[in-house]
């Protein structure tokens, strides 16, 4: 069993900045991909960002390029997710999971999933 714990939410006006964290406190963390996805109210769960297991290669939902960044310590067992230029329809709950196919996008690859971390924007 893997268990997510993500961190780091908040509130935050239009243009600012906040890290997400999420932490695996096990020795398989290093052997997954992972993923952030968002839940906005009303909506359903999208995908936001992706990173390999070893960090090398990034994936990005087209409304977050350029002003998101996903990263990862395998030291510390965790992943992150540095969120810039924040708008109001950045406001969701983000999760963190483990992916364990080869569609970073298809949420039904992802095997662990974090309980999420509000992040809400004012405008």
């Amino acid at each position: 069993q893997v268990q997510l714990v993500e961190s780091g939410g908040g509130l935050v006006q239009t243009g600012g900045s906040l890290r997400l964290s999420c932490a695996h406190p096990g020795r398989t963390f290093s052997s997954y991909a992972m993923g952030w996805f968002r839940q906005a109210p009303g909506k359903e769960r999208e995908f936001v960002a992706h990173i390999s297991w070893n960090g090398a290669n990034t994936d990005y939902a087209e409304s977050v390029k350029g002003r998101f960044t996903i990263s990862r310590d395998n030291i510390k067992n965790t992943v992150f997710l540095q969120l810039d230029s924040l708008r109001p329809e950045d406001t969701a709950v983000y999760y963190c999971a483990a992916h364990s196919g080869v569609r970073v996008g298809a949420q039904e690859e992802y095997r662990y999933w974090g309980r999420g971390t509000q992040v809400t924007v004012s405008s």
